[in-house]
């Protein structure tokens, strides 16, 4: 018997662990979708505005650019804003249950490197060899960019470092190999910038990760303990008086839905015999038996709760007494066979009842159920009795 608690024991611990690495992946998920979801929100101004940075850009240097390399710019941004606003309008009408990292990361990882490529190629191209003022006006235009890459998509550092190398890297390299001080030094003041943006970038994105992860770390714990104030601890089904509460919630339903509602009441055959002949702990697992054939007899519908000691409780919604009554006897025969070593028969017996036959309120249907209950025990135990 000793062995039989140690590897029950073991068991428990290895369900635990594999409870908590589950736990772990899914908040996980929710992290990631969480920083989707702020992506998305943080975003949506970026689409329109880095177009509008390179009209104003054109517009200042008008004179100075080649107007055909200029319009083309423009027409190609315009495209890509164009293909993301459709996504950002496609994201916002899809179901919330859609809006997934896997279903939405990849494609919009797509929109911002062409729309980031077109932005720094756009910028070179338009940049004019011989004018240094213009070249100031670009690199100052795409420094800005990078300012705002920063607070539009700080809940994903790679896709901030990203987005600020496409768009700075073809203007900084060219003004490095130009040779002219000046020209060298905007470089390296703008790799000195981009050296700062990188370190505030990752400090913001690790804040938000870490927000995001305390957040549903608090409401897994809100959850866990909700449901472990609601569920008994040795049968996983829930308590008095989580049951009653959901019971009165059910029974309003019924009654205005005029749907039939019917209780079982069952109680343990001889429990204490058990108790006082093997121990608290064999009867605690013949308990934990009963509470899983239970809860697999009513996995969609209906409330199964433990009332206290070896009694339990189910209400089935919608549901005839005949057919609560075909139930019942197929749970009572499963009970009766279970094995719990060393003890070697457990029955139970059972009361029924139904609003049909004139319980009008919960308490009375309960009371009902437990007087049939008790008639089961008088004729013998292991046994099914409906309310007269």
């Amino acid at each position: 018997m000793v062995l039989l608690f140690e590897r029950h024991d073991q068991a428990e611990q290895m369900d635990s662990l594999g409870r908590k690495r589950d736990q772990d992946i899914l908040i996980g998920e929710q992290v990631r979708t969480d920083r989707l979801h702020q992506l998305f929100r943080q975003s949506t101004s970026a689409v329109l505005g880095s177009f509008l940075a390179a009209a104003m850009l054109c517009l200042l240097c008008w004179d100075r650019f080649d107007h055909t390399i200029t319009v083309a710019w423009i027409a190609l941004l315009a495209g890509s804003s164009l293909v993301r606003t459709l996504m950002f309008v496609v994201y916002f009408r899809s179901p919330l249950q859609e809006r997934t990292a896997q279903r939405w990361e990849r494609t919009y990882w797509s929109t911002l490197i062409v729309s980031a490529s077109i932005w720094g190629g756009g910028a070179l191209a338009v940049m004019p060899p011989q004018d240094l003022l213009a070249q100031v006006l670009v690199m100052l235009f795409a420094v800005g960019m990078s300012v705002s890459a920063v607070s539009c998509y700080s809940a994903y550092r790679d896709m901030t470092l990203v987005s600020i190398g496409v768009v700075l890297s073809p203007c900084t390299v060219w003004l490095f190999v130009q040779g002219s001080a000046v020209q060298v030094g905007i470089a390296l003041a703008v790799l000195v910038f981009a050296s700062f943006v990188v370190t505030a970038s990752r400090n913001l994105s690790d804040a938000l990760e870490k927000a995001f992860r305390l957040t549903r770390e608090v409401e897994q714990a809100h959850s866990i303990s909700t449901h472990a104030a609601q569920t008994d601890e040795l049968t996983g089904l829930k308590n008095r008086r989580a049951f009653f509460h959901n019971a009165q919630q059910l029974h309003s339903y019924c009654e205005h839905n005029r749907l039939p509602l019917c209780a079982l009441m069952l109680d343990m055959d001889h429990f204490k015999l058990i108790n006082d002949t093997y121990g608290h702990q064999v009867g605690d697992q013949v308990l934990r038996q009963v509470g899983v054939v239970i809860s697999a007899s009513f996995p969609d519908a209906g409330i199964c709760g433990r009332l206290g000691g070896e009694e339990f409780a189910v209400l089935l919604p919608d549901t005839s007494i005949e057919a609560a009554l075909s139930v019942a006897e197929r749970l009572i025969q499963t009970i009766a066979g279970l094995k719990a070593e060393p003890v070697s028969y457990i029955t139970a017996s059972l009361g029924v009842a139904s609003t049909q036959t004139g319980n009008k309120d919960l308490h009375h249907l309960m009371n009902s159920a437990d007087k049939a209950l008790y008639r089961a025990k008088a004729l013998g135990r292991n046994q099914v009795v409906a309310a007269e």
